[in-house]
């Protein structure tokens, strides 16, 4: 199979993965259009190094939150400090009949960046393991992380709720 075929076809099946990172990491519109396409860039220019030693789902998330923290740092001057949804978000947009998930994007976003990439493999139902392999971290470590980013997101959720 020819590579670029082989590559537009595991991106496509893949994308969504790449919008919840840009949903995570920015919050406006055309920072996120940048940002996907930076995701994919890169993707493009790793992907021959990409052995299949673990699933292509989880090496795109490796690859895009990399992409994501280097984006942030890179144009932190554009981008607002605590890196929170604004009103006008595509995420407010595309979940504004549930209140709940939408508070709960919302409180996403104020998570570290760290926070936010356990959140994103965990919602993608990964293993503690996994999620552990593909950020440097034990199992145990994850779990331990995960359980304590749960109580931080209710306290969050609440809190945006109430407002």
């Amino acid at each position: 199979m020819d590579i670029e075929k082989e590559f537009i076809g595991l991106i496509t099946s893949n994308q969504a993965i790449i919008h919840r990172i840009c949903c995570m990491y920015v919050d406006n519109r055309t920072d996120r259009e940048d940002l996907f396409q930076e995701i994919i860039l890169q993707s493009w220019k790793s992907f021959k190094s990409f052995r299949g030693d673990s699933r292509f789902q989880t090496w795109l998330y490796r690859v895009g939150l990399n992409t994501a923290i280097t984006y942030i740092k890179r144009d932190r001057k554009h981008m607002d400090a605590e890196l929170q949804f604004t009103q006008e978000s595509y995420c407010d947009i595309i979940y504004q009949e549930n209140e709940e998930i939408l508070a709960m994007y919302r409180a996403i976003g104020q998570l570290s960046k760290i926070e936010k990439a356990l959140v994103a493999l965990y919602l993608e139902d990964y293993s503690y393991k996994e999620i552990g392999d593909t950020m440097g971290m034990t199992a145990n470590h994850v779990a331990v992380k995960i359980s304590r980013i749960k109580e931080k997101l209710k306290d969050l959720s609440k809190k945006q709720l109430s407002l």
